[in-house]
């Protein structure tokens, strides 16, 4: 038996699950499955054990069985996120002792453990379906019928659910309704039987049927592409004991239901592109103006404490990159600092944080960390502070890599302490990024008024606009002041990331890229 827990933050386990037991067997599979919730903007750590369960209890229901009582086999630990980036959603894990797995590197290997991650996604494939009736009769005796459509499912337990209706149109016995949207999974197949009732609307709310009919997805379609309308039809008799059974005497009416029009439509999620092999890139710019303080003393933002305590520069670089390494195989994250000046040389709004003239990346959020304490040691802080260069040079990376055909997004975090002085070029150079597999995280460090920076972030107003008038395509920028989620539920890095999946598929639809799964 297997068990699947969610690693809490305080480092405590909470048991989410347990699989059947399989009896007699080395290479068990497991059929049981577990739902579970998938958030970007979080690490979700997941362990599990598995275990031998004793044959005398091989008839309890495995909820019940003590733990404690059967045979420890091993354990293995991941992220969701290692799962979900996986092609094919399937990742292999070692099973080895609860405490060799922190370490150890000739830990015994106690077999091995496969898991497996399938997306349940109710809105991927959505049916648009526009109805129209002919020659209704009339229930009411001075009027013609006002009448609405009813559209239901049954249940596997023969139950019939009602899953949408159109609204209703007054005093028309040929009417046509507007659009109404199903989804795949919200009624199982497009083979599924649908009920379809028509009804005449009375306000005391019991509403005489007109006619009703059963056809699938699949029926509806074909009635489209037929241009060909089908027979509505009412039970014969409604007894007051008939209601739940199969009748068999149906009168066929003269009324008919046509598909005026009929179209599907994939909605393809931000796993599916995870799936096809899209990543994102983590990239950093650090702002090194001399409003930071001097980072030899302890009140400057960028000092660095013996303790090991992290400053907000390093805690938005860890926290932001702690989510971002899992979506990015190579981890080479190209990392850049602005407003200072480098030895002998002019100030520099846009030079290599790993000090080099000829490329950009390092390796890895530790890498991150080292070249940003050495380029403390390495330059004199200046200003002003210029956003302009930075994302330019973002942009430049994510126009090639976009032109190259390589499935990438990239993910720019700029940390700044300041008020920026260029504004209007930060704009146009924003508008030009829209364009590109590109968002820009902010986050605001420090006591400054980061009124800009609320500007640069259009979620409360209106898109950027250039200079020459061009407005932006869409939003790429989210930024949050540290100070205003420090002391609130949620981190930084949930606020920073919470726009991300959504800025990544409008960009997929701007630019029409669809995977093929």
């Amino acid at each position: 038996m297997a068990v699947l827990y969610s690693k809490e933050k305080d480092g405590s386990l909470k048991e989410l699950s347990r699989t059947e037991v399989v009896l007699n067997s080395l290479n068990p599979k497991w059929i049981t499955k577990y739902t579970i919730a998938y958030y970007f903007e979080t690490v979700q750590n997941l362990v599990f054990r598995v275990y031998d369960v004793d044959t005398q209890f091989h008839n309890q229901d495995v909820k019940m069985l003590k733990l404690e009582e059967q045979d420890f086999l091993g354990e293995a630990s991941c992220t969701l996120a290692q799962i979900v980036t996986k092609s094919g959603r399937s990742l292999t894990l070692d099973l080895v002792c609860g405490e060799q797995s922190s370490g150890q590197t000739h830990a015994r290997k106690l077999g091995k453990l496969t898991v497996l991650a399938e997306e349940s996604v109710s809105s991927k494939t959505t049916i648009e379906l526009r109805l129209r009736c002919s020659e209704l009769e009339s229930k009411d005796l001075f009027s013609k019928s006002d009448p609405f459509l009813v559209v239901s499912k049954a249940t596997e337990s023969g139950m019939v659910v009602p899953i949408c209706k159109t609204e209703v149109i007054k005093n028309d016995h040929s009417p046509i309704w507007k659009s109404v949207f199903l989804n795949i999974q919200q009624i199982g197949s497009k083979d599924s039987p649908l009920t379809i009732e028509c009804y005449d609307f009375n306000s005391n709310g019991k509403h005489s049927l007109l006619g009703k009919i059963h056809k699938s997805l699949s029926d509806l379609e074909k009635l489209h592409s037929a241009g060909t309308g089908a027979n509505l039809f009412i039970p014969a008799a409604l007894g007051p004991n008939q209601q739940n059974k199969s009748l068999d005497f149906i009168q066929v009416l003269k009324s008919q239901l046509f598909v005026e029009s009929y179209s599907e439509k994939i909605q393809y999620t931000f796993l599916d592109y995870l799936a096809w092999g899209y990543e994102l890139n983590f990239m950093v710019a650090i702002d090194f103006t001399a409003s930071n303080g001097n980072p030899r003393l302890p009140d400057s933002l960028h000092y660095i404490d013996p303790s090991g305590r992290p400053n907000a520069y390093q805690r938005a670089i860890l926290d932001v990159g702690e989510v971002l390494q899992y979506y990015d195989t190579d981890k080479h994250f190209p990392a850049w600092g602005f407003g200072a000046r480098p030895i002998d040389g002019p100030v520099s709004h846009c030079f290599n944080l790993n000090g080099s003239n000829s490329y950009c990346e390092v390796e890895g959020i530790q890498g991150i960390m080292m070249a940003y304490m050495s380029a403390l040691h390495n330059v004199s802080l200046a200003g002003p502070t210029l956003f302009g260069p930075v994302i330019t040079s973002a942009a430049h990376i994510a126009s090639q890599s976009f032109t190259n055909n390589e499935r990438k997004y990239f993910v720019l975090l700029i940390i700044t302490d300041g008020v920026i002085t260029d504004l209007q070029e930060t704009m146009d150079a924003l508008v030009q990024a829209a364009d590109m597999p590109l968002s820009i995280l902010i986050v605001g460090v420090g006591g400054a008024d980061f009124k800009e920076m609320e500007i640069l972030d259009a979620d409360k107003g209106e898109r950027l606009e250039s200079t020459t008038g061009r407005v932006a395509v869409r939003d790429i920028v989210q930024f949050v002041p540290l100070r205003d989620v420090q002391n609130g539920d949620v981190s930084v890095v949930q606020s920073l990331l919470a726009e991300l999946p959504s800025q990544f598929l409008e960009f997929m639809r701007f630019r029409k890229v669809q995977p093929t799964l």
